[in-house]
């Protein structure tokens, strides 16, 4: 019977020091997310938490990391990020694009999503630049920041991550986002190579960027909103000829966006009011969610998902509902310095730099493709926030600067016997894709084309032009 008392304890010992590394794994057990309330039973394991990245400061950033479906020591590590500047990448890409749940209608509770990108890659969302989501500093003029701060901040949290999941530091690292990501990932991305230029430790292991519907160049990105509209019909003729002729947007910023010409500044006026509030601009097929019926019905239990072509439109708003209840904090380790404010997607807290929006991305993605990372910019084709008309004609532009040849001629992809969308690649580094039926939010409204276009990035695989089986089919 010792003998016997003796083995039940060294197992009882070996559990609890399997739970102290977070499984066994070398993971912070301390990160652990056992269960979120209201959450579906997984196979894999979360874990969110905070990361110091300037101990005199008090600046730390909130994280979020979900493990691969399956053979998730084998898959590699992809981060996402939001954009605005400003917005939370736990509101949007954990919880309401690519992350494995969604908020169910009452905003008590979570429901699968079946077309997470944790299928083919672990994920890590972060809450950046502080100020934005969870993410804090004790300081405050850190809330005062910029696209350089940003990236440097970034760049300090992947190496402390690594020290917290140390099996990472080699693995495969995909650098992906969308929006004002254009800015955040590329910036990123040469801040990495920078360090590994210059490290005698170890060196990050990128291979590959991927970015949705970015910003990449005002000049460009601006004019094509417009075009957008009046190609879909969403403004007349007249308005758009005026817009077209009388425009030079070759002078608009973020921190003085109105033309010098007045005809101009009246046709964007104009234009703006003929769309109006009733269509969301993040993708125009899509109904808009009223938020004054959702915010009563959210107060009173009741079920209010909102659907429109098969997406959940008030989902931002079930979302922010469920991040602000104190058991659904507490099981994210979140909030640890009791913020005197809600969870909100975007922060309303931080001042950003309105000139860093203004800057050309295109010269930074050119370096990543000289280092030999492969680039793809992918345009969900509803969104005329961020059309897939500049994005276009920026990676031309961006090829023919490289002196890239077309190695895949624009053409239709397929997913399931159907048209995923159109993609053009350059010189076997540089990929064009559109998602047919897509948003802003490309995950969001099209789930499994995008999970099907990831999967190929990760793999290194093109996008395939017929209707057989392929990836994710």
């Amino acid at each position: 019977m010792a003998v016997r008392r003796l083995s039940v304890a060294a197992a009882v010992m070996a559990v609890a020091a399997a739970v102290l590394v977070g499984g066994g794994n070398g993971f912070p057990a301390e990160d652990l997310v056992i269960r979120l309330p209201g959450q579906p039973i997984v196979g894999f394991k979360q874990y969110a938490g905070y990361v110091d990245v300037d101990l005199k400061a008090g600046r730390s950033l909130f994280y979020y990391f979900v493990e691969a479906e399956t053979d998730a020591d084998r898959k590699p590590l992809s981060l996402w990020l939001n954009g605005g500047p400003g917005c939370s990448s736990m509101g949007g890409g954990a919880f309401t694009e690519l992350g494995p749940f969604f908020p169910l209608g009452n905003g008590r509770g979570l429901r699968r999503n079946t077309q997470s990108w944790n299928k083919a890659s672990n994920l890590l969302f972060v809450e950046s630049p502080a100020g934005v989501g969870w993410s804090y500093s004790n300081t405050t003029s850190d809330y005062t920041t910029g696209d350089a701060k940003t990236a440097r901040d970034m760049h300090t949290f992947l190496k402390n991550w690594y020290k917290k999941f140390p099996s990472f530091i080699s693995r495969e690292l995909y650098l992906t986002g969308e929006s004002y990501a254009g800015h955040y990932i590329p910036q990123l991305a040469i801040a990495l190579l920078d360090h590994n230029e210059h490290s005698t430790d170890f060196k990050f292991n990128i291979k590959g960027v991927a970015i949705g519907n970015p910003l990449l160049n005002l000049d460009h990105d601006v004019p094509a909103v417009y075009e957008y509209y009046w190609s879909h019909g969403m403004i007349s003729d007249e308005i758009g000829l005026t817009l077209m002729n009388e425009c030079n947007f070759e002078d608009y910023t973020f921190a003085s966006p109105h033309n010098e010409s007045a005809a101009c500044n009246d046709a964007i006026s104009q234009a703006n009011n003929i769309i109006g509030e009733y269509i969301n601009v993040y993708d125009v097929i899509l109904d808009v969610c009223y938020p004054s019926i959702v915010e009563q019905e959210l107060r009173l239990r009741q079920t209010v998902t909102k659907m429109s072509i098969g997406v959940d439109v008030c989902m931002s708003l079930e979302r922010r509902f469920y991040f602000n209840l104190p058991a659904v904090q507490h099981a994210l380790h979140a909030n640890r310095t009791k913020l005197p404010y809600s969870w909100t997607m975007c922060s309303g807290i931080i001042s950003y730099n309105d000139n860093d929006g203004n800057i050309n991305i295109l010269p930074l993605l050119k370096r990543i493709i000289e280092n030999r990372i492969p680039v793809w910019i992918f345009s969900g084709d509803q969104d005329s926030v961020v059309p897939l008309l500049g994005s276009r004609t920026l990676v031309r532009e961006l090829a023919h600067d490289l002196e890239f040849n077309v190695t895949v001629p624009y053409g239709a992809w397929f997913h399931k016997g159907q048209v995923g969308g159109w993609v053009t690649e350059y010189g076997n580094l540089l990929t064009f894709a559109t998602v047919r039926g897509a948003a802003h939010m490309v995950p969001y409204a099209q789930p499994s084309r995008a999970l099907h276009m990831f999967t190929s990035f990760i793999r290194g695989s093109r996008l395939p032009n017929s209707t057989n089986p392929s990836i994710g089919d």
